[in-house]
């Protein structure tokens, strides 16, 4: 197994940084904010976790599907791969991906970091095309598998470019890296930058020295202390820089094209309703909360996941991957140790071989409440702080409200009589409601509840 864990200090160092670079903006409302996609996929396609490991204990990778998560993403070490120059040892991620194929979980890997056969971070031209050649043999080794790759994790810190971030170092990276791709694995999938934040410096300078020419979406870590409904309209700037400077692809005709295909199909990359334009996803690559923050304890880190994948799934953000699968640690005093979904304990002689924590059980609730539904409108209820979101199938409608206020209050929803069934973020309780003649009475709080027509009962 290769051993993943980082120094605690250095980890909080990260935390941190990300947390400066996104918490606390506040934008212009955008319009496009809380704004439906056509071409969306379900809600469950676009579930990822975090995981620290290339070898999952027995029932691990049961667990993690069971939750309904579709994607995993890992750290696809160059130090660990490459011992010696030139020599390539895939092996433990061979061993990765077929646990990952086993149950049907698609693999985002990280192309990370440095290589003491050639320096930290890979600065020089010998060293870029070594990580360039290791890069593209490990696409080679894995191609036509599915597998993402995303373009180094979080070069805009000092954590992981040493001794300080320097984008225009990470450019000339990135660009040796997607050129090489085009030319030797072209119909493999690059992304990146993974900024810690959504670093719209950074994010920018990437933009126009022309990475969008060889990257089929953008990913992010929107980390925040704050309320997760913050990103949306972070998100929604950014999409406006992405459509700034993507590129635009022309046809013979001279019409821009193709259209290229949606997350889970051949492309990451998707288009607009027209099909005139080549439109570059957001991806939120890497967010969590620790239970072990100030002010957040188990119950509260289920509330925010929730609302965080919530608000990806309704603003357009077709990959999300919640950090991270399972604690790294017993330490109450360490917020790395306590961002998971399970605790750290492995239990060989149980059904489930991590104990869940309410996080866990609030994914699993909200991928089976939500699976096979799409984003439809977010309902207007008179207040900027409650939200109500509806999710629709061929058949059926189903909606998730909360309030970011800390006062529990009431709201009515139009949705016509009947008899309907509340439950909870987590699942584990059910209420039959009656809406009167014109709308629906519920009690919203900062965690979620889920709202469906009860169609046992006669209406």
């Amino acid at each position: 197994m290769i051993v993943m864990k980082l120094r605690l200090g250095l980890t909080l160092l990260s935390v941190f940084l990300s947390l400066s670079i996104s918490a606390d903006r506040t934008f212009t409302n955008c319009p496009q904010a809380w704004f439906p996609n056509a071409n969306s996929e379900t809600f469950e396609q676009g579930l990822g976790v975090n995981i620290h490991f290339t070898d999952p204990q027995p029932g691990e990778m049961k667990m993690i599907a069971a939750a309904g998560f579709r994607w995993v993403r890992m750290d696809f070490k160059w130090d660990a791969t490459e011992r010696e120059r030139g020599h390539y040892d895939f092996s433990a991620y061979d061993r990765l991906m077929q646990s990952l194929d086993q149950f049907k979980l698609r693999a985002l890997f990280i192309l990370d970091y440095g290589n003491p056969l050639y320096g930290t971070p890979p600065r020089t031209e010998f060293a870029r095309q070594a990580f360039a050649g290791w890069a593209v043999a490990a696409a080679k080794h894995f191609a036509n598998r599915g597998v993402t790759w995303e373009m180094y994790n979080e070069p805009n810190v000092p954590m992981f470019w040493p001794p300080r971030p320097n984008v225009d170092e990470y450019i000339v990276l990135a660009l040796t890296v997607g050129r090489a791709f085009r030319v030797n694995v072209p119909t493999e999938k690059l992304i990146g930058p993974a900024t810690s934040g959504i670093d719209f410096n950074f994010l920018e300078a990437c933009f126009k020295a022309g990475l969008l020419d060889y990257w089929s979406a953008v990913s992010v870590h929107p980390y925040r202390r704050t309320n997760p409904e913050g990103a949306a309209n972070e998100y929604c700037r950014l999409r406006q820089m992405i459509d700034q400077y993507r590129p635009r692809v022309r046809t013979r005709s001279g019409s821009d094209g193709p259209s290229l295909g949606r997350v889970g199909d051949d492309d990451l990359t998707v288009s607009t309703a027209s099909g005139s334009d080549r439109v570059i996803p957001i991806i939120s690559g890497e967010w969590g909360f620790s239970s072990a923050w100030p002010g957040i304890d188990e119950a509260k880190q289920s509330a925010l996941l929730t609302r965080e994948l919530l608000t990806n799934a309704t603003n357009d953000i077709p990959i999300s991957i919640w950090y991270d699968w399972r604690e790294d640690g017993t330490d109450t005093e360490d917020p790395e140790h306590h961002f998971g979904l399970v605790h750290n304990a492995y239990l060989s002689d149980h059904a489930q071989v991590y104990q869940p924590k309410p996080a866990y059980l609030a994914t699993k609730t909200l991928h089976d409440f939500f699976r096979g539904y799409r984003f439809e409108q977010r309902l207007t209820v008179g207040s900027d702080q409650d939200y109500v979101l509806v999710f629709a199938s061929r058949a059926d409608r189903r909606i998730a409200a909360w309030t970011t206020s800390t006062n529990v209050h009431r709201i009515a929803i139009s949705l016509g009589p009947g008899t309907f069934l509340m439950t909870n973020h987590t699942g584990e309780s059910t209420t039959s409601i009656s809406a009167n003649r014109k709308s629906l009475t519920i009690e919203v709080s900062t965690a979620p509840i889920y709202v469906r027509r009860d169609h046992a009962v006669a209406q």
